[in-house]
């Protein structure tokens, strides 16, 4: 398999000897005498593996591998060391990701099984980022897909910066999907190997934020019984998403940015820095001018992280995509549950198209599944009303809930009606109001009176087989 090799050796004959035998192998190689030659090479040839020594002048192996790599443009890399520096060989290797080491002098047959090796390594990443962009160009990202000129503009702009380590903010209403945009661009890049770790700001109490991204030592509060990595460092080498910004306490973003200057850190109770690499993605579904405003967001970490600003639409201005999404939707809800769902039927599709969809892919997800639940297997052919639109138009209209009720009043109507719908089936009623079949029995039985079936389904065999699920 012939390849574009980068020999960097300060070294001259050393060098000038490995590209022969290289250039002898049928392979195009380039030299660079150090670690700032290396990188004027790369910029107009495109190396499949580079293979460089450690201790140069001006720029060293060590220097040039960690450039690449903060570059997101690091090829299989194999490390030649002298004798007495095994060490920062085997550091480069684990801590910066060269792809192996080999001591000089060089053995032949073991740098032409690693060069096989490097080469394979680095075309199947090559035909894993072509599959992805080739996907994305046709409306599909991992689990996010649309065909609509904002989703291929979303796609378009995915491409172009996935390969980058540049921070990204994300922004759009909730259940747009904006942990979905931060996976796609962790997926596309080089960094696809290495963790994708996801924090919900809004989700942890203020006390915890510090602990959560930086970790802490064994006793640095009470309940601290042992040292605990943060998300900071699980992240290393990998991506960092911190969904709902703003929501951070505003102390926290002032430490948060000073990470992101240096990339050092200190567990809560350290003493010692820790350094990490990792790519920051950010999302919040407020607006950042207001949150600016409000005070709830620091402008100057606003502004580190705003180097790329992507905005993911609500539902109802992409309404051209729902087709492709229930359709992606609805395989991903037969895996989980085990079902035969084969589609939408169109009186139901035009139920979908005619909605407001307030609560964007999650709320299509949530409808999807219950359909899908409730149909087993073959086309879905109706869809459970439009609570959201009925509620708001007409609270009158919920079948038998009423102000005045008590909350058990409202859950025995609430299972009589999905009982109804259901077809009276115990099994899909109870996947449908997310409770276990146990459960749905012991309510049954908690609202039976007088001896006789509270609830129409009573009438159910225990044993019979739910119609349509297999």
């Amino acid at each position: 398999m012939r390849m574009r090799l980068l020999v960097v050796d300060d070294d001259r004959i050393e060098r000038e000897a490995l590209a022969n035998v290289l250039t002898g192998w049928g392979h195009e190689v380039k030299t660079a005498e150090d670690g700032l030659a290396a990188l004027a090479v790369l910029d107009r040839f495109a190396a499949s593996v580079i293979l460089t020594d450690l201790r140069m002048p001006r720029m060293d192996g060590f220097k040039l591998i960690e450039k690449l790599r903060s570059q997101g443009s690091l090829p299989p890399t194999i490390v030649l060391t002298a004798f007495g520096s095994l060490d920062m060989a085997l550091s480069t290797v684990h801590d910066l990701g060269g792809f192996w080491f080999l001591e000089k002098p060089v053995d032949i047959p073991s740098l032409n099984l690693l060069l096989d090796r490097a080469g394979s390594h680095s075309r199947l990443e090559e035909e894993n980022r072509a599959l992805l962009q080739d996907l994305s160009y046709r409306g599909a990202i991992g689990d996010l897909v649309g065909t609509s000129p904002r989703m291929t503009a979303i796609f378009a702009l995915i491409r172009q910066i996935a390969a980058t380590n540049a921070p990204v903010l994300i922004t759009g209403e909730s259940g747009t999907g904006k942990e979905l945009v931060a996976r796609a661009i962790h997926t596309m890049s080089r960094r696809a190997d290495a963790n994708f770790i996801a924090i919900n700001c809004a989700a942890l109490p203020e006390s915890l934020v510090e602990s959560e991204l930086f970790g802490h030592e064994k006793g640095a509060f009470t309940g601290a019984s042992e040292r605990r990595a943060g998300c900071l460092e699980l992240a290393h080498k990998g991506t960092l998403f911190l969904d709902e910004l703003g929501e951070m306490p505003v102390g926290m973003q002032a430490k948060l940015l000073r990470v992101l200057e240096d990339f050092r850190f200190r567990r809560v109770g350290g003493k010692q820095e820790v350094e990490t690499d990792v790519r920051v993605l950010a999302a919040t579904n407020r607006s950042p001018v207001e949150a600016l405003q409000e005070g709830k967001l620091r402008e100057d970490l606003y502004y580190r992280l705003n180097v790329f600003h992507l905005e993911v639409p609500p539902l109802r201005e992409r309404m051209a995509d729902l087709p492709v999404l229930t359709e992606a939707l609805l395989q991903t809800i037969n895996r989980k549950h085990g079902l035969r769902v084969t589609g939408v039927a169109p009186a139901a599709m035009a139920d979908l198209m005619g909605r407001r969809w307030n609560g964007n892919v999650r709320e299509l997800r949530n409808v999807l599944e219950r359909a899908a639940i409730l149909t087993g297997q073959g086309e879905i052919a109706t869809l459970a009303p439009d609570r959201g639109s009925r509620a708001a138009a007409d609270p009158g209209q919920w079948p038998g809930v009423h102000v005045g009720m008590t909350i058990s009043e409202a859950e025995r109507c609430l299972i009589e009606e999905t009982l109804k719908e259901a077809g009276n089936n115990k099994t899909r009623a109870a996947a449908v109001l997310g409770i276990s079949t146990k459960t749905l029995h012991a309510k049954l039985r908690q609202y039976r009176g007088g001896g006789e079936a509270a609830f129409e389904g009573e009438a159910e065999e225990e044993g019979a087989q739910p119609a349509g699920l297999v």
